[in-house]
């Protein structure tokens, strides 16, 4: 097993007003509400730091929140080389899970739910007691109820290349968009088994009937344990943890998959399950 990225920072890195913050939040609910593109962040505020990032997150979280969207859980992006050269970062990032997000398996989604949806595959984690910021990945094993095959749904309230200078998404946009989160969908509970083996869970993801990503648990920082130990640090240097109860999404090991209209996307597991999801 590797080791646990670095976390780089806790919430002292903040360099825009909290006007600003809360203008930007305003700016992403508005784009998922209308289901119209804000620009990059990134080129509005030039200073933007990782902080400002999650702060701005948060802030959108917290008007979920007061509309009454609990909190269900956490997910952790950027977990493969491949999504960390493309935004030029060597860390994961985080989102946060709301009860809105939550889809069941074999659902279809209504036209218009989401801007640009995409498809991930991964295992997510569900708790029965809360991990502490300097948990092990063995403990993180031992203080989960169960795990299940996971499709994340992304989706980008910012658009992906600024349409005024050309420029692509930094990490910074990515953050400020939760992680660029719009849903997830749970298989079946799997509540017996091994750490050792999460690096061989595997997942054909196909749409429409036809194969467009294949994966392993092992593109997952090398472990889905070691993300989910990032996540636990991360979350305690702002004063934060994963709690009973919660579900996390450890990290996707494909790339993502596009979700247009008509599709029917199906991620086969194998022995631990199908999960699947259309868009009508």
């Amino acid at each position: 097993m590797g080791a646990v990225p670095r976390v780089t920072s806790g919430p002292t890195g903040l360099t825009l007003p909290g006007e600003a913050v809360r203008a930007a939040a305003l700016a992403l609910d508005g784009a998922e509400r209308t289901g119209k593109q804000i620009r990059l962040l990134s080129e509005d505020y030039p200073t933007i730091t990782m902080d400002d990032a999650y702060a701005i997150q948060a802030e959108w979280v917290r008007m979920k929140r007061e509309r009454g969207d609990p909190v269900i859980g956490w997910k952790i992006g950027l977990t493969s080389k491949a999504m960390q050269s493309a935004l030029q970062i060597d860390i994961p990032d985080s989102g946060v899970l709301l009860e809105s997000m939550a889809f069941a398996n074999g659902s279809t989604i209504a036209a218009g739910r989401f801007i640009q949806p995409r498809i991930e595959a991964e295992i997510a984690f569900v708790m029965k007691r809360e991990v502490a910021a300097d948990a092990t990945p063995q403990e993180i094993a031992e203080a989960t109820d169960y795990i299940a095959p996971a499709l994340e749904i992304l989706d980008t309230r910012i658009t992906r290349t600024d349409p005024q200078t050309g420029k692509m998404r930094t990490v910074f946009d990515t953050i400020s968009d939760n992680a660029a989160n719009g849903g997830i969908v749970l298989g079946d509970p799997m509540r017996s088994f091994r750490p050792e083996d999460l690096r061989w869970i595997g997942a054909i993801v196909s749409r429409n009937n036809e194969i467009e990503e294949t994966g392993l648990g092992a593109g997952v920082l090398d472990d889905p344990l070691l993300s989910m130990a990032w996540l636990a640090q991360r979350l305690g240097a702002y004063g934060q943890s994963i709690e009973k109860g919660q579900i996390v999404l450890s990290g996707s090991f494909i790339r993502p998959v596009e979700a247009p209209s008509g599709s029917h996307i199906v991620g086969d597991f194998g022995a631990f399950g199908c999960v699947e999801i259309s868009f009508a």
